[in-house]
């Protein structure tokens, strides 16, 4: 079982997009595929036709509740949507931090330390699923942490512009961090999204960004890919026409799934 983050500490650079594109696309392979929502915006989980009141993720990392209890499937129509399962997300996830706090003892008995917590409870539930993958808030805060001990690699979408580039500095000294004290194993892949590749500004920072990181292939800033999340229509089953099917498909190819 693989577990891949899809990870940045900065909003809008289309961490849910790729989330659930990469996931249809794992499906639509005939890959069992458990998606976690990380995000108490919960932008993943209504993608998929899910809309919870309170999720019982911060419950199910501390123990107080088994993974059958916050696994649903996905409401979702469709051939590729029956080897999906979700763990939802809600505003209750927000609580996460807090939770931790007044479980400190209990965690430590059980895991050492926090950021351990989602790899244990995977680990320990001995789930029957080829791929995991996670979309995480845009923050260095428990849930990001938690999910790179976790996983066996990050992809890390990134604008082609200047916030976004400085902000992988912090993202990155994260990574390092984990890799050398939790999961040496941890590798990452920077995705340039929703790149416009028609301005010069963005052409000269992703020259920037190719100098300093080994990036795969662009996915541009297209209305289709957006249409996709509105009409929850993966690209991955838009005809081979489709410039943003295209997009992906390098990308994947790239990642090796």
């Amino acid at each position: 079982m693989e577990v891949i983050t899809i990870g940045n500490n900065k909003g809008g650079v289309g961490k849910t997009m790729q989330c659930y594109q990469l996931s249809c696309y794992l499906a639509n392979k005939g890959h069992k595929v458990l998606v976690i929502d990380l995000d108490s915006q919960a932008n993943l989980s209504s993608t998929f036709g899910v809309q919870i009141q309170r999720t019982l993720v911060p419950e199910w990392l501390i123990g107080d509740v088994g993974i059958n209890d916050v696994i649903v499937k996905p409401e979702m129509s469709g051939k590729l949507y029956k080897n999906i399962r979700l763990i939802p997300a809600s505003r209750h996830l927000s609580n996460l931090s807090k939770l931790l706090i007044l479980s400190e003892g209990e965690i430590r008995k059980e895991a050492g330390r926090k950021e351990r917590l989602l790899r244990k409870r995977l680990q320990d539930a001995n789930l029957d699923f080829d791929y995991v993958i996670i979309d995480t808030p845009p923050m260095l805060g428990d849930e990001l942490i938690m999910s790179l001990v976790a996983s066996n690699r990050v992809l890390i979408p990134t604008q082609a512009q200047d916030y976004s580039i400085d902000g992988l500095e912090e993202l990155m000294d994260t990574f390092e961090i984990i890799k050398e004290t939790e999961n040496p194993s941890l590798e990452f892949s920077i995705i340039p999204s929703m790149v416009n590749p028609r301005r010069k500004i963005e052409q000269a920072r992703m020259e920037e960004l190719s100098q300093s990181f080994n990036i795969t292939p662009m996915v541009r800033n297209m209305v289709q890919l957006q249409e996709s999340i509105s009409t929850r229509r993966p690209v991955c089953v838009m005809g081979a026409k489709s410039a943003g099917r295209r997009d992906y498909e390098e990308l994947w190819k790239s990642l090796n799934l």
